[in-house]
Parts: structure tokens; C-alpha cells; sequence
């Protein structure tokens, strides 16, 4: 990622398949207030892995939508006009072209499902 971002953002494939997908020890090891792990592909998209603290810049993808899902703590995604907040186990889509940031008050851990080739920090 560009220095311009504070991000440790990991676009290689972590995970092939037939391979069993282990995020505990990628989650521990984890030193970033932001981090971001593709772990597989699946058809045409990914699954990414973030372990969040803190917010997130104002962005958008104009061709691709973005599944956030929660498995531990909270998630919240400013829209324009409102802001969702997730809790463990609920997941929300951002549809392509919405203007959005997400944000995590304290350490959150979620699966990101969105297009391989989308760009993580917007267009």
C-alpha cells in the first residue's frame, strides 16, 4: 500500500485451496492498529481478514460492492447521511458507489468478502 495510507494491507492469497483457512495465529500476531490479510479466493472475490483499531479513511468503490461481517467486537460504517453499527456474527453491504469509511473504537476482528480485484483503499 502507498505510504500515504497507515495500513498493512496484504493483497497475496494466503490461503490456497484445499487448504484449511487458520486465522488465530495471523489475528495474534497481528502488531498493526489496521490490518488487512486476504486469505482465499473464491470464484471471482476474496475473503480478507481485518484486525481493526481505529477509523478507516473516506472512500468508495464505484464498481464493487463490500461484504463486512464481525466475528469479534464492534464495527461501525459511516454512510453519508447515517452510520451501522455490527456486533459479533451481523454483516452489512456496501454497495458500489456509496461513499463510506468504517470505523473500530476498540479491537475488532471481521471478514471482508468484496471483488479480487477491487482496490482496498478506494477509487
Amino acid at each position: 500500500m502507498s505510504q500515504a495510507y497507515p495500513y498493512a494491507t496484504h493483497l497475496d492469497i494466503r490461503f490456497g485451496p484445499l487448504e484449511v483457512v487458520d486465522t488465530p495465529a495471523l489475528i495474534e500476531a497481528n502488531t498493526h492498529a489496521w490490518y488487512n490479510q486476504t486469505l482465499c479466493r473464491v470464484n471471482g472475490s476474496v475473503v480478507r481478514l481485518g484486525v481493526l483499531q481505529g477509523e478507516y479513511h473516506w472512500h468508495k468503490h464505484d464498481d464493487d460492492d463490500e461484504f463486512f461481517y464481525v466475528v469479534e467486537g464492534r464495527l461501525l460504517i459511516d454512510l453519508e447521511t447515517d452510520s451501522v453499527e455490527l456486533q459479533p456474527r451481523q454483516g452489512f453491504v456496501v454497495p458500489k458507489g456509496v461513499v463510506h469509511r468504517t470505523r473500530a473504537p476498540e479491537r475488532c476482528i471481521i471478514l471482508m468478502v468484496e471483488n479480487a480485484g477491487i482496490v482496498p483503499t478506494g477509487d
